[in-house]
């Protein structure tokens, strides 16, 4: 019996194998190898050795069994993610670990014996010793082996019945510290882990710094930076009135995948799978969400830029009328939809109507069979309104004419119930103002809001009914009359609710055969309203005495008024209501003035209530009045040259002293002005514009509100992208908004610019070149601006700042657009601007490392002009020799820049002589430019320890690639090379400054071809400091006065010998007087290349520089 038993535990290491090789082949055997691998279990459980004196049992068989299924999953563990036996392994795993738990309470039903979850039992060990195993792996090196590990502990922890404190707590712990690995794809399976443990944890159990797994899911949701792990945690969230907030928030999340499974996961949840007979609401019933969440949902779905989540939100959206429409009677889908309109507020926004446009254009079976017979227009509510309204638009969208006309109901039907519902509505309004008159502040607040909901509903029907009336045929003259009777007498009740004001204008203009009967009606009204009593024969006469019939156009009528009561004799309530119709004939000619599209001197008409109604209420004090007065007099202006170039300054002072909301309103008609009239406002002179746009970026700088700086962002963003305004100025203000730590929490301002900056760069190369020129400038100024931040205040980074404007400028990104070339060298010219930027000593080392690293990622096309690659050759050569870079990661990558250069245009640099190029007259300001520029005095260390003879140099840099071993090994000569003789090589290098031992020193030998010197200055470097350093330069005339001058220009750093002592008193006075006798030498000479040679050439220089000045 023993050696049976040994035999059959050896046998495990080969049975345990082969179940493994068939459940990684598929997993349709699983199930059969469950039944197989439990056997073995069960057998192996049975061997058993007592310990302390059969006190307790040693699991013999089972350890076997564990170390056998531990071997074997360890051999796993190394591959990486993807693979798929590894996947079908650990999914066999689990679900073996669940079967044997099910087997484990089945046998002891059956025995009768009594069923615990917590029963140590053959299952639960091997679980546990399994759990312990993976633990160790956490922490392991190779993230396969980690993402290995996690996994297989998140699909075998789901289907363990119960866990041990302690081992709980371990796991716990072990998952969260997985939840933060770098590995994205290890911490997607952490999260998978920590659902599991999402129910089962206790808030009473943790500790007080310890933190519910719920809430640190909902953390990794909202905060985590890729995009697997937070669709991890949306598929593994219970979606609850806790959770639901941060779930919807993923609605604009970056990645288009987890945009799209939110509504997914809202659609799943809608119905209770367990629960749906019952009548319970899902988690995400629209029934159970609130107003503002449905509305959230719609709008940032529908309005999502890709198709797959609009679609999946339609999808969502046809899943509510489902369920809503479970509740009703009947099979009829207008009472469907209708029972589906409730869930939203159809007055306050357009999220209704797209959700029913939506629903309209995936359920055509309801589209198809919404029926408007006459019983539904005897009972409109708002919601049937609302449905037979967009159901015309949507017919009307998609060109359904059958469907339209078999929709649309007959226009003297319609004309008649607006009727009715108007009188209805007033009468309401008669009745409250009358029962508020006798009740007084007794009224009820519950009763009060339920008679303002029914006026709301009924002015919303009318209003519905009016946008309804615009699409109507008109073919029937008696249908006409009667609604254009009723629009009419409707506007001229000054009782017209203001809302419905503009709906009845819309049908106006549909039924006025054109902009001046329209006018003309409309002034009548305000006549009408603001002189109710005045008599026919007073009111107008026409010169011929002829009647005008509608639909003609009239002539022009003169006004005989009676002198109105001043307002000094008025009361306080006739004043009130004198404001109250001004307002309302304000509103009036606002709509009327926003449907007109002809010029103001083809409307004579609106010249009687410019001067009587727009011109007093501008100089009103009221605010509303004013207000309205601004917006009129700015709609004049738009269709009135003449007007609005009198008004403007009118309206320019207004911006300063105005409050917020009369500033907001001056600032658009400002705006829609000079889009409107901008050859007059920013013409070619250019004078005007320039004082235009100076004082709205000065407003612009002063200005403390959001709302306020948000709107001139936008105003001054179309200006710009229409081309209408090409100024640098205004290109730099909107950078230094877009990235300002001021404007950090004006999302508004942001999001504008973030979508101006691309769209302006890529539609135009000649913006593109415009933003490459302002770079180095800007980027100069943002860098102070980020050095002189506060700790509290945040900014994007200068890397960040280079990057964006690469992008904006990569001719690449440009658009191709009929007539436009793209402007290829518009990254090479930023390289220049970049490498001359450099050259400053004002310039940190980390912001030079900044822009040298972005070198590379400029496009350098294959084909170049010579001058400007050999310009920039030039360039990066003088920046190695005179300004060597001093952080090693910006030397690299400049290094890396230069030699690609080099070997890109290899054939274009050859033979180039710097000599011949400085000839070149359009060259002339990058050579001054490299004589200004003064060596370092690290590289004025470095000489010659003994003399050489002369020997004539190449000046080619054609294959001249900068590194530091050349800077190091190499000296750059501070003479000109053109000079011929000694002589004059010695002087020029004395009255640089330098030492006896430079001054005598002839040049090096030539040194090997990669490495050509740098090119000689032109202008003396004495000269060229004082140029740089901004010092007044004398004349010099007399050798006292040259002497003096001397004296009085700091001594610059001279080059060590290795012998020399370190400076003291004795030996600078030494040294200052054999200068000065060298310097009076020269100036006894007569050399034709000297800067000494005259008067009058060293008048013009000094002139040359007091202008640089």
């Amino acid at each position: 019996m023993p050696a049976r038993t040994v035999s059959s535990l050896e046998d495990l290491s080969l049975a345990i194998p082969k179940i493994f090789d068939q459940a990684q082949v598929s997993i349709a055997n699983h199930q059969k190898n469950y039944v197989a691998l439990y056997k073995l279990h069960n057998d192996a459980a049975k061997h058993t050795e007592p310990i302390n004196k059969g006190k307790t049992m040693k699991y013999v068989g089972e350890k076997i069994f564990q170390d056998v299924m531990v071997d074997m999953i360890s051999r796993l563990l190394p591959l990486k993610k993807g693979t798929t036996v590894a996947d079908r392994i650990i999914k066999f795993l689990g679900g073996y670990v669940k079967f044997a738990n099910e087997k484990v309470l089945e046998d002891r039903k059956k025995s009768g014996a009594e069923v615990h979850e917590d029963t140590d039992t053959p299952a639960s060990r091997f679980a546990t010793r399994l759990l312990k195993f993976l633990l160790k792996g956490f922490l392991a090196k190779d993230k396969n082996v980690r993402y290995r590990v996690v996994q297989i502990l998140s699909e075998v922890v789901q289907h363990m019945p119960e866990l041990d404190e302690d081992l709980y707590s371990h796991i716990r712990e072990s998952l969260l510290d997985r939840l933060r690995d770098k590995e994205a794809f290890v911490r997607v399976q952490a999260v998978v882990g920590l659902a599991q443990l999402y129910g089962t944890e206790d808030p009473a159990d943790l500790e007080d710094d310890q933190l519910p797994v719920s809430e640190i899911l909902l953390n990794t949701l909202a905060y985590d930076s890729s995009a697997d792990v937070r669709r991890a945690v949306l598929l593994n969230t219970q979606i609850n009135p806790v959770t639901l907030p941060n779930v919807l928030a993923r609605t604009r999340d970056t990645d288009i995948v987890v945009r799209r499974l939110v509504y997914t996961v809202l659609e799943n949840h809608c119905i209770p799978p367990d629960e749906a007979a019952s009548g319970a609401l899902g988690a995400t019933d629209p029934r159970v969400l609130s107003i503002a969440q449905r509305e959230l949902i719609v709008r940032n779905g529908l309005g999502d830029r890709e198709p797959s989540v609009r679609s999946a939100t339609a999808k969502l959206i046809c899943t509510w009328l489902e369920v809503v429409g479970l509740q009703v009677e009947g099979d009829e889908p207008a009472k469907e939809v209708i029972s589906f309109l409730r869930l939203f507020d159809l007055a306050e926004n357009a999220i209704a109507e797209d959700a029913l446009m939506s629903v309209f254009a995936s359920r055509t079976d309801i589209f198809d069979n919404v029926e408007f017979g006459d019983q539904y227009w005897a009972d409109l509510s708002p919601e049937k309104s609302f449905l037979a309204r967009v159901f015309v638009d949507h017919c009307i969208s998609i060109k359904d004419e059958a469907r339209l006309e078999s929709a649309l109901p007959v226009v003297t039907l319609l004309a008649f119930r607006i009727q009715a519902m108007y009188n209805d509505l007033m009468e309401q309004m008669q009745d409250d103002e009358e029962q508020a008159f006798l009740r007084g502040e007794e009224e009820d607040e519950e009763e009060r809001a339920r008679k303002e909901d029914e006026r709301m509903d009924k002015e919303f029907v009318i209003g519905e009914m009016l946008r309804l009336a615009v699409n109507l045929d008109y073919a029937d003259e008696i249908g006409r009359r009667k609604m254009f009777q009723l629009v009419r007498d409707m506007i001229s009740q000054e009782a017209l609710p203001e809302g419905l004001l503009s709906r009845c204008l819309d049908v106006l203009r549909k039924l006025s055969p054109n902009e001046r009967d329209l006018i003309r009606l409309v002034v009548e009204v305000v006549h009408e309203l603001r002189d109710p009593e005045m008599d026919e024969k007073e009111a107008s006469a026409v010169d011929d005495g002829d009647t005008t019939t509608y639909g003609e156009t009239p002539m022009t009528a003169k006004t005989v008024k009676a002198a109105p009561k001043p307002p000094t004799e008025k009361t306080p309530e006739e004043k009130a209501q004198a404001d109250a119709i001004d307002l309302r004939c304000l509103s009036l000619c606002i709509g009327m003035l926003e449907r007109v599209n002809g010029t103001f001197e083809e409307n004579s008409t609106l010249e009687g209530i410019l001067g009587e109604l727009i011109i007093p209420a501008v100089k009103r004090k009221e605010l509303a009045l004013r207000e309205k007065g601004l917006v009129s007099l700015g709609l004049c202006c738009l269709i009135a040259r003449r007007m609005a170039l009198n008004s403007f300054q009118l309206f320019l002072s207004q911006v300063q002293s105005a409050p917020e909301p009369l500033k907001i309103r001056v600032l658009q008609i400002i705006f829609d002005m000079l889009m409107v009239h901008d050859r007059d406002f920013l013409g070619n002179d250019g004078v005007a514009g320039d004082r235009i746009i100076e004082f709205l970026l000065q407003v612009w700088g002063n200005e403390d509100s959001e709302k306020v700086q948000a709107l001139m962002c936008v105003g001054i963003a179309k200006l710009m992208l229409s081309g209408m305004v090409t100024d640098e100025r205004v290109l730099k203000s909107l950078v230094f908004a877009y990235v300002s730590p001021d404007t950090a929490g004006n999302q508004e301002l942001r999001q504008c610019l973030s979508y101006f900056f691309p769209v302006y760069c890529y539609s135009s190369p000649a913006n593109q070149r415009r933003m490459q020129q302002i770079f180095v400038p800007i980027f100069e100024e943002l860098l102070q601006l980020y050095k002189d931040l506060d700790d509290d205040r945040e900014m994007i980074s200068p890397a960040n700042i280079v990057a964006m404007f690469v992008d904006w400028t990569d001719p690449q990104k440009a658009v191709a657009a009929r007539g436009q070339v793209a402007d290829v060298l518009i990254h090479l010219d930023l390289a220049t601007e970049i490498i001359r930027a450099l050259f400053s000593k004002d310039m940190q080392k980390e912001d030079k490392k900044v822009l040298c690293q972005v070198l590379s990622k400029l496009y350098i096309p294959d084909a170049v002009d010579d001058d400007k690659i050999r310009s920039l050759k030039v360039l990066m050569y003088n920046l190695t020799s005179r300004r060597p870079l001093r952080d090693t990661a910006a030397s690299n990558a400049f290094t890396r820049f230069d030699a690609a250069i080099s070997k890109k245009f290899e054939k274009q640099l050859e033979d180039f002589n710097e000599e011949q190029y400085r000839q070149l007259e359009s060259l002339k300001e990058l050579f001054e430019f490299l004589d200004d520029i003064i060596p370092e005095s690290d590289e004025e260390e470095e000489v010659p320890k003994k003399r050489t003879t002369r020997k004539r140099r190449s000046q080619s840099v054609a294959s001249t690639t900068t590194t530091t071993t050349d800077r190091e090994s190499s000296v750059a000569p501070s003479v000109d090379s053109r000079r011929g003789g000694k002589g004059k090589a010695k002087k020029r290098a004395r009255l640089s400054g330098e030492t006896d031992t430079d001054s005598n020193a002839t040049e090096q030998p030539s040194r090997s071809p990669s490495a050509a010197p740098a090119p000689s200055r032109v202008m003396p470097a004495r000269s060229a400091r004082a140029k740089a350093k901004s010092k007044a330069v004398a004349q010099a005339t007399s050798e006292d006065e040259e002497d003096d001058d001397d004296e009085s220009t700091p001594e610059p750093a001279t080059r060590k010998r290795g012998g020399q002592r370190s400076s003291k008193a004795a030996k600078k006075k030494e040294e200052e007087a054999r200068l000065d006798a060298e310097i009076d030498g020269l100036l006894d000479e007569d050399e034709p290349d000297s800067i000494m040679d005259s008067d009058e050439g060293e008048a013009d220089e000094v002139g040359e520089l007091l202008e640089a000045e």
